[in-house]
């Protein structure tokens, strides 16, 4: 069995994001790996996320800037830590989700990408792809797709 060194693992901010959060946690804690959080990201002024805030509605979650980019990480640390990390570094990420992880993956020299099915079982998710599906696809790392949605 690979014993993993550095464990990425990606957070939107949603409950379920926390989910792979924390299973990744538990893992990087087992192996004795690093746990790198990340958080993807496109800055944003307050009147163009309100405008998209009120469009998406239940994916409102989805819209952030800057300033709640790290607020999601404070808290995914703090379950990372909870779940039993103890090597942690955050990274917030200018991009889209899938190439930015992607990126980082590379950059830390990552073997083990956590991130959560949301998005997977979807209409949207199966006629345009999800970040679960694109990134398992693209990855040149072991991929596990928790799941964090019932």
């Amino acid at each position: 069995m690979t014993s993993y060194q550095t464990v990425v693992v990606g957070t939107d901010g949603s409950e379920s994001s926390y989910r792979a959060v924390e299973k990744a946690a538990r893992l990087a804690s087992d192996a004795g790996a690093k746990l790198v959080l990340a958080c993807a990201y496109y800055p944003a002024d307050p009147k163009e996320t309100q405008q998209a805030a009120d469009i998406l509605r239940d994916e409102a979650y989805q819209v952030t800037g800057s300033t709640p980019t790290y607020e999601i990480l404070r808290t995914a640390r703090e379950r990372a830590v909870d779940a039993g990390a103890t090597d942690i570094t955050e990274r917030a990420v200018v991009g889209a989700p899938v190439e930015s992880l992607l990126a980082l993956v590379d950059e830390v020299s990552a073997d083990l990408l956590v991130i959560g099915n949301r998005g997977l079982n979807t209409i949207t998710g199966r006629l345009l792809g999800s970040v679960p599906s694109d990134a398992a696809r693209k990855s040149t790392c072991d991929v596990l797709i928790v799941h964090t949605v019932r």
